[in-house]
């Protein structure tokens, strides 16, 4: 009879944890799809993110809650099973509640990092109960473990948001800076690495011609390589440039400043992906063709953000001399390109 009730209360456990991890997935969708509303009171920051702080941190207690009650026997009754699962809702819809506190006029690159951060909340509480369902109930496994951990390490986030707009460009600026900097030391590895490693061997008599033609440069593609080696130190200066920038004069209190950062945070985050297409086109066999779309693609992109930079409030008297200089780079590299590669059209 106690294996049979045991049996009983574990699927009622089962169904229960189902239960949850349905109304989890519904929020997440609501999270991922809706916009926050513009709240009819004045947004006080201070109140959001005291409140924002203590949503995450319930988050986490909750999800400890929940771990513990499924690690080990025996199985919480059907209504301590209930009342967990009641409690883990309430606390996913308060970090859910919260988040939707945000007015999209706190500016969107500042929303997105916190809806970010709600997002993987929520996923983090879908996943510790779909791994509490797959594991034999009333045990502990590593998955459980691990996941609980990944929870937490997702409520404690909250700590390192930005607290505004300015903040959050900043941080968002820092990221694609670190990206094209790999980009770039790779490609500058490659460079040094791609001598040609035959040109010590006589050409191949039957072939006539060094038959690993595909694994280097020529010395045509070698002026073209280094023309776009320019561009993209230039992405990395521009990107270097604007960040500095934003740290020193950017500016978040009113919807005109807020509106002029988001714009250059979303013409920057374009950099790092043109960076890449033009990187990967590099690569020998080289179809000098593409290499000139690719660079031309890049091209605009920088000499957009110039712009956007040069009408915008942090553009001082003081850094207009960087925006000139390096919109001059941009174009130099770019008519280098365009002869190297005249010959192709």
């Amino acid at each position: 009879r106690c294996a049979g009730s045991a049996a009983a209360g574990a699927m009622e456990a089962r169904e229960v944890l189902q239960g949850l991890r349905d109304s989890l997935r519904a929020v997440l969708a609501r999270v991922r799809e809706s916009e926050p509303g513009e709240g009819r009171e004045p947004f006080e920051p201070p109140r959001f993110w005291d409140a924002l702080g203590q949503a995450f941190k319930e988050a986490s207690q909750e999800a400890t809650k929940l771990s513990l009650a499924f690690s080990r026997p025996p199985l919480p009754s059907a209504e301590n099973c209930q009342k967990l699962s009641e409690d883990v809702q309430n606390a996913v819809l308060a970090v859910a509640t919260v988040y939707y506190w945000l007015p999209k006029g706190q500016g969107t690159t500042l929303r997105k990092m916190v809806r970010d951060a709600t997002t993987e909340v929520v996923e983090g509480m879908i996943q510790l109960t779909e791994t509490i369902l797959v594991s034999p109930l009333g045990s502990l496994s590593q998955e459980q473990l691990i996941s609980t951990g990944g929870l937490w390490e997702a409520c404690e986030q909250v700590s390192t948001l930005p607290r505004d707009n300015q903040a959050a460009v900043v941080s968002a600026l820092a990221a694609f800076l670190g990206v094209v900097k790999d980009a770039l030391e790779e490609m500058e590895n490659a460079l040094v690495e791609g001598q040609d490693p035959y040109s010590d061997i006589v050409e191949d008599e039957e072939l006539g011609f060094r038959g690993n033609r595909d694994t280097y440069w020529s010395e045509a593609d070698r002026k073209l390589l280094s023309s776009c080696m320019g561009l993209m130190k230039a992405s990395k200066a521009c990107l270097k440039k604007v960040l500095s920038a934003v740290k020193a004069y950017g500016k978040a209190e009113s919807p005109e400043h807020i509106a002029q950062l988001d714009d250059l945070a979303d013409i920057t985050n374009e950099i790092s992906p043109s960076v890449d297409e033009l990187a990967l086109s590099m690569y020998p066999p080289m179809n000098h063709l593409a290499v000139r779309l690719n660079a031309a693609k890049l091209a605009s992109v920088l000499k957009k953000v110039l712009e956007i930079t040069k009408t915008s409030h942090i553009c001082l008297p003081s850094e207009e001399g960087w925006v000139q200089f390096l919109t001059g780079a941009v174009d130099h590299n770019m008519d280098k390109i365009k002869n190297f590669t005249q010959g192709e059209l």
